[in-house]
């Protein structure tokens, strides 16, 4: 069997801008829509004041699953491989129906972004035919086309996760934003460690498969309530 010669990655920016821009909240992906299970975790019984606790628990379940994805996926394809397997592995680990539906929200607004900036990319031609990728495996094909490095790609979803807690708890929790800035720097180690421990992934077989029970049952309660501002 002949191996996939390498992919070379197309980028017209350097990485450094290409991360500032994915990570940015103003890019068209849904974001806004989107509380990272917070606005369920607080009608489940959270308590106001376990909001950072609620970070640091979803940053070594839900979140790292999908950062390990997110990487493996990138892996497969700078090799020119599917990735298609990858996302059955994801889903595997993400039991929850309202939490995999989340995530396909977000990954097709990914694909949507990333179709038209990028056309007729090679990395890209999978969101041709997948029409609801998961966010983690829009974004590995995102990072594969750009040429963003692996814990660059890790840290951006853990950020991202992150953010979307915080930014929500500001409308869920009316408060300060520079308290959630310092909050979000305060998570700074375990996104680090996330980082570090999923960037050199390269298999599906190899990605965690953490459980998180208590944050499925808030979102499948969430998703059977009519009175929410986030639809996850």
């Amino acid at each position: 069997m002949v191996e996939p010669l390498p992919i070379e990655p197309v980028s017209t920016v350097s990485s450094d801008v290409l991360l500032m821009m994915l990570a940015d909240a103003r890019l068209p992906t849904s974001g806004h829509t989107q509380s990272a299970g917070l606005e369920p975790a607080l009608m489940g019984g959270l308590a106001t004041d376990r909001v950072t606790d609620y970070c640091r628990t979803r940053l070594e379940t839900v979140t790292l699953v999908e950062a390990g994805t997110a990487v493996v996926c990138r892996h497969r394809a700078l090799l020119g491989l599917e990735t298609a397997s990858v996302e059955l592995a994801w889903a595997a680990r993400t039991p929850s129906k309202p939490m995999r539906g989340a995530s396909r929200d977000l990954g097709r607004a990914y694909r949507r972004l990333a179709l038209h900036v990028w056309p007729g990319v090679r990395t890209l031609m999978e969101l041709d035919d997948a029409l609801a990728p998961s966010r983690p495996r829009a974004l590995g094909l995102v990072a594969a086309t750009v040429g963003l490095g692996a814990e660059a790609l890790a840290r951006l979803v853990a950020y991202d996760d992150m953010q979307s807690v915080l930014a929500a708890s500001l409308k869920l929790l009316p408060g300060d934003p520079v308290v959630a800035t310092a909050a979000l720097l305060s998570l700074g180690p375990e996104i680090e460690a996330l980082a570090a421990r999923v960037a050199g992934l390269s298999a599906a077989a190899d990605i965690p498969a953490p459980s998180a029970p208590l944050i499925e049952a808030w979102a499948h309660a969430h998703a059977e309530t009519t009175r929410r501002l986030f639809r996850a």
